[in-house]
């Protein structure tokens, strides 16, 4: 199979899916000037003039035109130029776009996919670098996906486009440009399905988006130790595959979960909880939890090592469950 970055691989997957479904349609900032923030969308207009949208900055209008548009029988890809500005229309994905479904009684479909660039790129401070994931995680109506490779970003966002659901694809900035193995035929991955990016026996990491190539590298550095862990990235939180994280939990009976939000209710602290109720009987020390410090992004690049999880923080971990 041939290497691309995500980046490219997120826009194969956007060209593709056009070429079989000429109701999906794209709108949002710069989509058409430069791709959008991150080039994924460039070479869309040359292609399908009258399927992209060049949008005034308003993610109210965005959202809302994306909302109206699935709701008439097409299928929109809205971008966002960063998750941050998804504030400006909460209402319309929190109070509209996740419950129209339920407040119809099932009769109509939503299958707007929002792309949102998140976490933290190139310093761009507090405003710029936010992972929200959990928000919307505790939303019912949204799903929500995070993928962590080329291969799986391609084939989660063809999933997305073809479902009936609204979803929150959350796209980490740091990984557009990281290269990985994709297949040129067709393939989706369905939504719910957690990935073993590494077999062990010794302890278990539940990680999503960057955190999934940090535990990797732990993974690789605790292995000279004599240790082997297995590294799970659950894909989507929203559904969220259990029974492979409680599987791998029975096999290693014990467990780190960590992603690259602020720790307090975060991402983590919902999968731990899960295990922490459903696993209980079988874990040899309590579950771990490694996060963002709950601090708003520092600009300096010295400060916002600080803040991120590292690879160093998880081979630590693992060292203290192993006792």
């Amino acid at each position: 199979m041939p290497k691309i970055n995500m980046r490219d691989a997120l826009r194969d997957a956007l060209h593709e899916e056009m070429a079989r479904d000429e109701t999906i349609i794209i709108l949002g900032e710069d989509v058409i000037a430069h791709g959008g923030p991150y080039a994924v969308t460039r070479g869309i207009y040359e292609k399908y003039p009258l399927r992209i949208r060049q949008t005034p900055i308003s993610e109210a209008g965005i959202v809302g035109t994306a909302l109206g548009a699935a709701l008439c029988g097409m299928r929109p890809v809205a971008e966002l130029m960063y998750v941050d500005f998804v504030t400006c229309a909460m209402d319309e994905v929190v109070n509209q776009m996740a419950k129209v479904r339920y407040m119809f009684g099932g009769q109509t479909d939503v299958p707007v996919v929002l792309r949102l660039p998140s976490g933290t790129a190139r310093l761009i401070a507090a405003q710029h670098s936010q992972s929200l994931e959990a928000w919307f995680m505790h939303v019912p109506g949204l799903q929500v996906v995070i993928p962590s490779t080329p291969y799986d970003a391609k084939g989660l966002l063809k999933t997305a486009l073809r479902g009936k659901d609204p979803v929150m694809f959350i796209e980490y900035k740091r990984l557009y440009t990281n290269e990985g193995e994709v297949p040129t035929d067709d393939y989706t991955i369905p939504f719910g399905q957690a990935d073993i990016k590494r077999a062990g026996q010794d302890a278990t990491i539940v990680a999503t988006g960057p955190m999934v190539g940090k535990a990797l590298e732990a993974a690789e550095l605790l292995a000279a130790e004599g240790i082997e862990v297995e590294v799970i990235d659950p894909r989507t939180i929203v559904p969220l595959d259990k029974e492979t994280i409680f599987t791998s939990v029975h096999k290693t009976n014990r467990v780190i979960v960590t992603d690259e939000g602020a720790k307090r209710a975060g991402v983590s602290a919902e999968i731990a909880s899960l295990i922490a109720e459903e696993c209980f009987d079988v874990l040899d020390a309590p579950v771990k939890r490694l996060a963002s410090a709950n601090v708003p992004m520092p600009f300096s690049p010295e400060l916002e090592k600080l803040v991120i999880p590292k690879a160093e923080q998880l081979v630590a971990a693992v060292r203290a469950l192993m006792g």
